[in-house]
């Protein structure tokens, strides 16, 4: 399950193309539920994460995935990719975690502004670049989520 770290931000991603794109078709339910089930999925895959490597021993539970090699250069490669260790285990569970209660909170708050879609499409934006993040393996893609963010 840890080579699936990918899911973890791509779940709020999915959330913000179906609400961004299709969100006008749908009831404030729908879009906050797909909001928040996005967030949940994150979530969930993030737990699976930690219950997987909290079954190896100390010094294996540090995991990095790479993606795609954006630049290969002789010895040097820059990697487009996620890194598993216990920090960014921690970041992800709590950024998923909290974002998930907002979520479900930012339903009812949220029912009555006329912005409810492009509220919930950035704030699935926002946890997508928060996630990314927290678990990049290279300072490329820190930076893209710190931008992001």
């Amino acid at each position: 399950m840890i080579e699936y770290i990918w899911l973890v931000p791509f779940f709020p991603l999915l959330g913000v193309i179906i609400n961004g794109i299709l969100g006008i078709r749908f009831s404030k339910r729908l879009i906050g539920l797909i909001g928040s089930t996005a967030i949940l999925l994150s979530f969930l895959v993030s737990c699976r994460i930690l219950w997987e490597v909290l079954q190896l021993p100390p010094d294996a539970r540090v995991f990095e995935v790479p993606l795609y090699t954006w630049i290969p250069c002789g010895d040097l490669k820059v990697n487009i990719g996620f890194l598993v260790d216990a920090l960014s285990l921690v970041m992800m569970l709590t950024v998923s975690g909290v974002s998930f209660v907002i979520h479900v909170y930012s339903i009812g708050y949220m029912h009555d502004d006329p912005g409810f879609r492009r509220y919930f499409t950035y704030l699935n934006l926002f946890v997508f670049f928060m996630l990314t993040l927290v678990s990049a393996s290279s300072f490329l893609l820190m930076f893209v989520g710190w931008e992001g963010v």
